[in-house]
């Protein structure tokens, strides 16, 4: 809706250029820091809620195919995104790969509101939730390593050397994880020893919000820390440092921020249109960068379920299910926005955010009949 409403705007603009509409708006809309809004506030809250519900007891069944594509998946398709967008424009190799890195991760919050809408089998409803939760925080990690290395005079400078760079992963991604345990934990002993409903709800606020923004300080991925705190919360938490009454209003609380932030969320992507550039080449790369992306989707998924394929059986709906039910979304975007300036940063903003309306609108819509059309055979163990 908050696009259509953009497109109105900006086509009575184009018919009566006097009225300044478009131009008010569009100050507007550039004036709020929509990356920062997103990676520094509303992300924790969301994939903490994300992670709220997924049960460790049915991540730990899939482990090995949400990890090989959080890892191997994101590498595979950062690296077919960033090679094909190079050769489509002749951008620096190491500047398409920052596209790639910057458009492979799913968005949890689309991922999450789709299978609420479906019917899968709990074990396929487990690999798309855990694996979407888990390459957001990835991807990140893979984003700032590859900006510290293509921008090493930019704001997000953190060393360009490959040492450098694999020291910043190992940092980002365990520091994250190691912080959300701890954090999770603490707040687990904290919980046990407490019976009242309303302060142990303020607990897991805080430590959503009060954990990622020490994630943020402490420069480790904040992300991954939000999810790793979510999923012990969600699932130990729930089952030995809470009753029942306390489960319930944890669990209206977090629906409800939820529900908020995906509102605001998605309200937000759709008058960001206002902030890309209308040139007839990058509209046309961006329509062929929605191809590029879902070749570059389709690699993360087939891959790692054919690796494994030899170990285990899978229904015949996982690849098609998984690779169009990726959604593009918010995190991509800010991440765009969060590039320092330079000459392609219109270009990759432009074509990341053709590619996340394409994801949202024409994938998001159809995702779900897709997946009761392929999820509807029991998914094999």
């Amino acid at each position: 809706m908050s696009l259509l409403a953009s497109l109105v705007i900006l086509l009575v603009d184009l018919v009566a250029p006097a009225l300044g509409i478009a131009d008010v708006v569009r100050d507007t809309v550039t004036g709020i820091d929509f990356s920062e809004a997103l990676l520094e506030g509303m992300l924790g809250l969301l994939l903490f809620a994300g992670a709220l519900h997924v049960k460790l007891s049915d991540l730990k069944k899939e482990w090995r195919l949400v990890f090989l594509m959080a890892t191997i998946g994101i590498a595979l398709s950062t690296a077919v995104v960033g090679f094909g967008f190079s050769w489509l424009t002749g951008m620096p190799l190491i500047v398409a790969l920052v596209f790639g890195a910057l458009i492979s991760p799913t968005d949890p919050v689309a991922v999450l509101g789709v299978l609420r809408e479906a019917d899968l089998p709990k074990s396929l409803e487990t690999k798309i939730a855990g694996e979407s939760l888990l390459n957001d925080g990835v991807g990140y990690v893979v984003f700032l390593v590859l900006v510290g290395i293509a921008f090493p005079h930019g704001d997000d400078h953190h060393g360009s050397g490959a040492m450098d760079a694999v020291k910043l992963f190992f940092q980002e991604a365990v520091g994250g994880a190691v912080l959300g345990i701890v954090l999770g934990w603490l707040t687990f002993r904290l919980m046990r020893r407490i019976d009242d409903y309303s302060l142990e709800v303020l607990l897991t606020l805080g430590l959503a919000f009060g954990g990622y923004e020490l994630a943020v300080y402490l420069h480790v991925s904040a992300p991954i820390m939000a999810v790793c705190a979510g999923l012990l919360i969600g699932d130990i938490g729930t089952k030995e440092g809470m009753t029942q009454q306390t489960r319930d209003y944890v669990d209206a609380f977090w629906k409800l921020i939820d529900e908020i932030l995906n509102a605001v969320l998605f309200l937000l992507i759709g008058f960001e249109v206002f902030a890309i550039a209308f040139d007839a080449s990058f509209l046309i790369t961006g329509i062929m960068a929605i191809a590029l992306a879902l070749v570059a989707r389709l690699a993360a998924v087939a891959i790692p379920v054919l690796m494994l394929k030899p170990f285990r059986e899978f229904s015949a709906g996982v690849i098609p299910i998984m690779t169009w039910g990726g959604l593009k979304g918010g995190i991509s975007v800010a991440l765009a926005l969060s590039l320092p300036e330079g000459e392609w940063k219109p270009l990759i903003l432009t074509a990341t955010y053709i590619v996340v309306i394409f994801s949202i609108i024409v994938q998001g819509l159809s995702v779900a009949r897709l997946a009761n059309r392929f999820g509807s055979a029991p998914d094999l163990v």
